[in-house]
């Protein structure tokens, strides 16, 4: 075959395998946006009220926008939201910028001032220790960034996207999880949510995971988000207005874009990341778990995941990386690390539930990387390059962008 081209850290690299048969799933993709003109027309024409009718000219307002695990683009989202609220008498002044990580890493200055430019300066990491109680979501507390929950307003951007358990993420999650506490964040998390039934992929109806991070969203007060959703041509739509309605359209969005049909039975998916998911072992094996989780496992019993990822942070930073790489490395097999963790864990290291889930029915490897003695702590095995990772003769897919591509 000739080659194919998968992303790989913010560039791409050739997928050369001649003696295989290859497939390469390719969703329709969308068209993309001039996204400063979608955002002012989806901030003028929103799903629910306008932004004038839920902010008064005295408000303070925080804004939590996503990390740079996410590519959204939220120094234009957060220029036309000030813009906004400076048409409806707020100054810039009177307005905070919350990144919310969760429990990833803090961003550091030059992050900040490329994720938001001009902005910048307006920006305060979000700190998982300094938050207070605004609410409870099935007995558990709802915790809230103290900056934020001292705000009149809370408003949000975010990324509408495929996420293996809310169904896709953005909305309330952004505040809710990124602004949020640790308790949410294992109750939503642990292994009794991730078990239950409409906990998956691409799927926000009847998921209990969207209902609870919705529910928290309300707690934490949001009351407009303005979100975006992305394919492999670029920002494909967005959308304003109130949390729950915006991410319900731009799934649709979504689902029509990035749905592809394939078949059964192949011997090893190729699967792409790219920047910035592949920064880390941590978010990069969400292209393994989407491929193997999802709504159609393509993969025959047996049949490998190979994932070309650059790793330049081997297996994270955060506090949540960190728990994810001791969990795994720990470990001495899948299956006995699986059956430990459904007992239960720590915020953070479900991510190493779900990889081990994978694992017990196929193995992963990862190619391409700066940081291969990592991944084969992890109970994964790493190559120099994908040709390495394939055997000659394989019936293999290529999704070049597993995270954003639905198989079914």
């Amino acid at each position: 075959m000739t080659g194919v081209e998968v992303p790989l850290g913010d560039g791409t690299v050739a997928v050369t395998l001649p003696d295989c048969d290859v497939t390469v799933a390719e969703p329709p993709g969308g068209e993309a946006v001039d996204v400063r003109a979608a955002a002012e027309r989806a901030v003028d024409d929103p799903v629910g009220p306008a932004l004038a009718d839920v902010v008064a000219p005295d408000d303070t307002v925080a804004v939590v926008v996503t990390d740079l695990t996410r590519a959204t683009p939220d120094d234009v989202l957060v220029d036309v939201l000030l813009s906004e609220l400076e048409r409806v008498g707020l100054a810039r002044e009177q307005v905070t910028v919350v990144v919310g990580l969760g429990l990833h890493r803090p961003m550091t200055d030059d992050e900040l001032a490329a994720m938001l430019g001009d902005h910048a300066d307006l920006a305060v990491n979000h700190d998982p220790d300094d938050v207070v109680e605004v609410g409870t979501v099935d007995g558990t507390p709802v915790e809230l960034n103290r900056r934020v929950a001292a705000a009149d307003r809370v408003f949000s951007t975010g990324m509408v996207e495929p996420h293996q358990y809310a169904g896709f993420s953005g909305g309330g999650k952004t505040v809710a999880v990124g602004a949020g506490g640790e308790p949410l964040i294992r109750y939503t998390h642990g292994p009794e949510m991730l078990a239950r039934d409409g906990v998956r992929l691409g799927r926000i109806e009847d998921n209990p995971f969207r209902a609870a991070v919705d529910e928290a969203g309300d707690a934490c007060g949001l009351a407009f988000c303005l979100n975006v959703t992305r394919g492999p041509a670029g920002v494909l739509d967005v959308a304003a207005g109130t949390p729950r309605q915006v991410v319900r359209k731009l799934a649709d969005s979504a689902r029509e874009a990035l749905s592809v049909d394939v078949d059964d039975g192949y011997d090893a998916v190729v699967a792409g990341v790219g920047a910035p998911k592949d920064a880390n072992l941590y978010q990069a094996t969400r292209a393994a778990t989407y491929v193997v989780l999802g709504a159609h496992n393509p993969l025959r019993a047996g049949g490998r995941v190979v994932v070309p990822a650059a790793l330049p942070e081997g297996a994270g930073e955060g506090t949540g990386e960190r728990r994810f790489y001791e969990r795994l490395s720990s470990a001495s097999d899948a299956e006995s690390l699986y059956e430990r963790l459904r007992a239960g864990y720590e915020p953070g290291a479900q991510r190493a539930f779900v990889v081990a889930r994978a694992l017990r029915d196929h193995e992963v490897y990862v190619t391409n990387s700066q940081a291969p003695d990592v991944v084969e702590e992890c109970l994964m095995t790493a190559r120099p390059t994908v040709g390495d990772a394939v055997a000659p003769g394989s019936d293999v897919l290529v999704v070049p962008e597993a995270i954003e591509t639905l198989l079914r």
